[in-house]
């Protein structure tokens, strides 16, 4: 996606090798835990990719009501699927939907099946589970086809901007005219909180707050009228939501099944920023990355959420090292590059001096260790102050380096941003001050090469070195996941977050030997049955 940006650093090659070998030293272990664990919400995906969907009169979803009654019975250390489909195999229902209503009401029992009858159930188990895998194939075959129909926007980077009013069929509209003035990425903000709800909402939704409910049925119906108005444009129209918080991987599932085109799915940020157990936050995204790889689905990375709590001057290496580990995570799970929306800020405190130049090397750094990623680089917020033609100024600066340094998506910055919801015409101004830089200065990286000592280049090395450094110190942490001992001392966002503690902790359970998930076993071997 960025092949045409030379390299603009002078980086040493053996720190860019250096920094990426304490990536993954830092991260192995940590994959390793999630590869000894599952979640309730790792399970409840598999069933959701076998099929089961809706909800009790309450509202509660029957994955939730099957997961928690097998596992109050038998437990979850072999995985939900076995004892599931063996109840199905016995003749306990006739179906999932069946027997998860009667799991609710507690006339249905489970059992652990050992030896043939352990293995007719796992049989049974990977052909309906590969149903759903096998629809998110179709999904993304789908979007490739309509993509060679419609066509990319012939601009880089892409612009990115935020719908969310609550309700969904609002959120419809306003995302349809926000294409029409120049929008290439729609993202549905989440309702505040969702991200701690241990359960998927149902249906279409109208009562949000500060967003709107991420549940199926919204996902559907947005990505049928932005693909609606992609034929009327003659762009492909890219939808984006939120894979993170406690149900990170039942959202994937989702998301891959409704062909979603990004994710915002960070390794940490449910850990730094909403107090989601580490375990539990790093078992899920492995999964949903994985089902995020299946599907070509682009993440979005949450690394510009440090620079709201830390500052961006002192903090930004953190920034580097949360994209490493991102990079080393998402790789792991089977992200090819052009799948790696890395994200990074503009959030250095304007009234310092240089802080454009600052800005400048920051990006560039970015954009020279991830050549082939997407990168998504952020707006201002933290330093917005109410000051409608100071923040408008601001953004033009934040829109100037996404020009400059060729970014890959662009988030449109809004001038009343952390003040109030902004106004229909605040985001047409927004959407014509991205519109003027890119269309005026979108070639500057052809011609922009800052001096091999000078300033810009002096800070990307010591941003660079200062990563080096505090990856040095992640991996001789004592302990068996260096990792995360340094997110329990504050590394990250200056947020302290123990493994033995967090929302989430009791929904993690620790592997037997057996365990059994064909979705994950279909993931990682590529197969579709």
């Amino acid at each position: 996606m960025s092949s045409r940006v030379k390299p603009l650093l002078d980086l040493d090659p053996g720190d860019v090798r250096r920094a990426r070998t304490l990536a993954r030293k830092a991260g192995r272990p940590v994959v390793k835990l999630a590869q000894s664990h599952t979640t309730v919400s790792v399970e409840r995906a598999t069933l959701r990719l076998a099929g089961l969907s809706g909800a009790d009169h309450d509202r509660v979803p029957w994955v939730n009501h099957l997961v928690d009654r097998v596992r109050s019975e038998v437990g979850l250390e072999h995985g939900i699927t076995t004892p599931v489909f063996d109840a199905l195999r016995r003749g306990e229902a006739e179906d999932l939907l069946t027997l998860a209503q009667k799991a609710a009401s507690g006339s249905v029992s489970f059992r652990l099946p050992e030896g043939k009858e352990a293995t007719r159930a796992q049989t049974t188990a990977r052909r309906e589970v590969s149903r759903g895998i096998r629809a998110i194939d179709r999904q993304r075959a789908t979007r490739d086809r309509l993509i060679k129909r419609h066509g990319d926007p012939k601009q880089r980077p892409w612009i990115y901007l935020i719908v969310a009013t609550g309700d969904i069929y609002e959120d419809i509209t306003q995302a349809q005219n926000a294409a029409r003035e120049g929008a290439d990425i729609i993202a549905v903000i989440r309702s505040t909180g969702q991200s701690l709800l241990d359960y998927v909402p149902e249906g279409a939704t109208r009562e949000g707050y500060a967003g709107t409910y991420a549940t199926q049925e919204n996902f559907r119906l947005m990505r049928a009228a932005l693909d609606e108005t992609s034929k009327e444009l003659g762009r492909y129209i890219r939808l984006t939501n939120y894979a993170s918080g406690l149900c990170m991987p039942e959202i994937a599932a989702l998301a891959g099944l409704e062909r979603l085109d990004m994710m915002l799915n960070d390794s940490m940020y449910g850990i730094l920023f909403r107090d989601i157990n580490p375990i539990r936050t790093f078992v899920d995204q492995r999964f949903s990355r994985q089902i995020h790889a299946r599907a070509g689905i682009i993440i979005n990375t949450g690394e510009d959420n440090y620079l709201t709590t830390a500052d961006a001057v002192e903090a930004a290496h953190t920034v580097t090292v949360s994209q490493l580990l991102n990079e080393y995570f998402a790789k792991e799970a089977g992200l090819e590059d052009w799948q790696l929306g890395l994200g990074h800020a503009f959030e250095i405190n304007p009234d310092l001096p240089d802080s454009f130049r600052m800005e400048l090397a920051h990006a560039l750094l970015a954009r020279q260790l991830f050549p082939q990623a997407p990168l998504k680089w952020m707006p201002p917020t933290k330093h917005m102050t109410g000051d409608v033609f100071r923040g408008y100024l601001l953004d033009g600066f934040f829109n100037l380096v996404g020009a400059m340094t060729g970014q890959g998506i662009l988030l449109v910055g809004m001038m009343t941003e952390a003040v109030v919801t902004p106004f229909l015409s605040d985001r047409d101004l927004a959407l014509q001050n991205v519109r003027y830089v890119l269309n005026a200065a979108g070639g500057l990286t052809e011609d922009f090469h800052p001096p091999r000592d000078g300033f810009i280049q002096n800070r990307a090395r010591q941003v660079l070195g200062e990563a080096i450094d505090l990856l040095t110190r992640i991996t001789d942490e004592p302990g068996r996941a260096p990792l995360l001992e340094a997110i329990a001392d504050g590394t990250f966002g200056l947020m302290k977050r123990p493994a033995n503690a967090g929302k989430g902790l009791d929904g993690v359970v620790q592997r037997a030997p057996g365990y059994d998930n064909p979705a994950i076993t279909l993931l990682e071997s590529g197969e579709s049955r």
